[in-house]
């Protein structure tokens, strides 16, 4: 019957004057192979195959191959057969025996409402939406219609899960996958029986291999990005710390999210022991982390290249700013930088601090990198402005030998 012409045809005409397209199921041209008489009338056919007209003339060249067939099967074998034991063509092998002409098109159906399938071989197919065979969970393809990414299902029959094994044990793999899922943002790990693309079971795997789970972790890590992580305030101001230092020398690590997420097994992947879930990483102790990216003379430089707080001349330790990493940032009260007569610079004098004056009310009335020539220019400008707006804050008339101070004066003084 395959080697002819469909034998059915759609029940309607469409344009061009083909006819439309008919049931998918090839249990119907068996049952009508088996049932309908050579000499039968074309209108018998069409009651008898409710919903789809008949090719006479198809059906007869496929019965006389048929009989041809039985006749060479009978004279050549001489071992049991599925053709032997069925010889009216009961519909109930057709799926069966569909699959072993046709293994890699297996079919199993994907999850959702529309009628798509997967194929052995991994080939995407799909039956129109209101075939019979639509809620098939398996299916033995015979004919495909259309080209990639996905096929349509010209003819086919269904088969159970159990005439899957039956036939193709021997080629039915057994897997542990661990791998991670980007719904629940957890490692996921499962025991899958597969048939090619095919999946036959798939179950919990409860004992998991602690290196696979760190794979799969990582794995997550690589696809949320490296920005989505959970990041401490610590580790973000310790990572600026070090991507200021990369600017300048590129002997210190590159931590860029490109960069970090190239050498995660070697920063991340020892300090993930045991996690699968990405929310399970705000336990990670990122400055621990990034540490481990630096040699050990680079550790014990670091604090003095790049330190987290300056002390000021009013004896404040102010916590520096480094998220622009070629002009990193002092804010500070003006006050408290009275007698400084130098710009204070990092890494080993060869940057200059970008200083942010602020006025007691923390907002910043000067931004420079030139102190000195503030004091002799602009401060007296300041001054003016600031003087009646905050009579309890010193405003000296020569800054670069005044006394710095984080406190106003006393009320009343």
């Amino acid at each position: 019957m395959l080697e002819e012409r469909d034998i059915l045809r759609g029940d309607s005409w469409s344009g061009g004057g083909a006819f439309g397209v008919a049931p998918a199921d090839l249990r119907l041209r068996v049952e009508l192979m088996r049932r309908v008489g050579d000499h039968e009338d074309d209108a018998t056919m069409t009651l008898e195959m409710a919903g789809a007209r008949v090719d006479r003339d198809g059906v007869v060249r496929a019965r006389a191959l048929a009989t041809d067939l039985r006749k060479r099967l009978s004279s050549e074998s001489h071992g049991a057969t599925r053709a032997d034991t069925n010889p009216s063509g009961d519909v109930a092998h057709t799926g069966a025996l569909l699959a072993l002409a046709y293994p890699d098109r297996v079919a199993q159906r994907r999850a959702g409402n529309e009628p798509r399938y997967v194929m052995r071989s991994g080939i995407g197919a799909a039956l129109p939406k209101h075939d019979a065979l639509a809620d098939a969970e398996f299916l033995a393809v015979a004919e495909l219609e259309g080209s990639p990414p996905e096929y349509r299902i010209a003819r086919a029959a269904p088969l159970t899960r159990e005439e899957i094994i039956d036939d193709f044990g021997g080629q039915i793999v057994r897997e542990d996958v661990v791998e991670w899922h980007e719904a629940t943002r957890t490692v996921r790990a499962r025991r899958r029986v597969m048939l090619g693309a095919v999946a036959l079971g798939d179950s919990a795997l409860r004992d998991v291999d602690g290196e696979q789970m760190r794979e799969a972790l990582l794995a997550g890590v690589r696809r949320e990005g490296v920005a989505a992580l959970p990041w401490s305030v610590g580790g973000t101001r310790l990572r600026e710390r070090l991507a200021f230092v990369h600017a300048h020398d590129d002997m210190w690590p590159d931590v860029t999210d490109d960069a970090l997420t190239h050498s995660l097994d070697e920063w991340l992947g020892p300090r993930v022991s045991g996690m699968r879930r990405f929310a399970d990483l705000e336990r990670v102790n990122w400055g621990d982390a990034l540490l481990g990216l630096l040699r050990w003379e680079q550790r014990s430089a670091l604090e003095r290249l790049a330190p987290t707080h300056m002390e000021v001349p009013s004896g404040s330790r102010v916590q520096l700013d480094y998220s622009e990493p070629l002009a990193p940032v002092l804010a500070v009260k003006l006050q408290e930088v009275f007698g400084w007569t130098t710009t204070p610079t990092l890494l080993d004098g060869r940057v200059t601090l970008t200083l942010h004056l602020l006025s007691p009310a923390q907002r910043p009335v000067q931004v420079t990198r030139d102190l000195p020539g503030f004091w002799r220019n602009s401060y007296f400008d300041v001054r003016k402005e600031m003087r009646g707006r905050y009579p309890r804050h010193p405003w000296p008339e020569d800054p670069m030998n005044a006394e710095a101070t984080r406190r106003a004066k006393p009320r009343g003084t």
